[in-house]
């Protein structure tokens, strides 16, 4: 058998049992709950979606103000994008987070947040 023919039987191999291997981690990770985050933006995010969220007078404020809900401000928890060149700076005790998303207009908005060890405070919000 030829070095090719033997090449193309191993990565044919290997392709077939790294998708049979992600396939049933995937089921597995499903049933159990479990995300895996390895960017940090989808790391960040995860981070804060699991702590508690408490507010600032100046984002109960905004809130009332109905241009943007706190749907909005989850769906940025979700799916928004981190602006790593401002974020990650020590704030008041924690660090500061801002997070660009949208609205359910689809304005885009940036929501800041500080994560501090046991709560996260959504200080501001602001349209962008």
């Amino acid at each position: 058998m030829k070095f090719s023919q033997r090449l193309a039987y191993y990565l044919g191999g290997l392709l077939l049992g790294t998708i049979i291997v992600v396939y049933f981690l995937q089921a597995k990770a499903e049933s159990r709950n479990v995300s895996f985050c390895y960017l940090p933006n989808c790391r960040v995010l995860q981070d804060l979606r699991k702590k508690p969220l408490h507010y600032s007078p100046e984002s109960e404020a905004t809130l009332k103000e109905n241009w943007v809900t706190l749907q909005d401000v989850k769906n940025c928890m979700q799916y928004g994008d981190v602006d790593f060149s401002t974020s990650n700076e020590p704030f008041k005790g924690g660090k500061i987070y801002f997070i660009k998303g949208k609205n359910t207009k689809g304005e885009p908005i940036t929501v800041s947040m500080v994560n501090y060890s046991d709560k996260v405070l959504l200080n501001e919000i602001k349209k962008d």
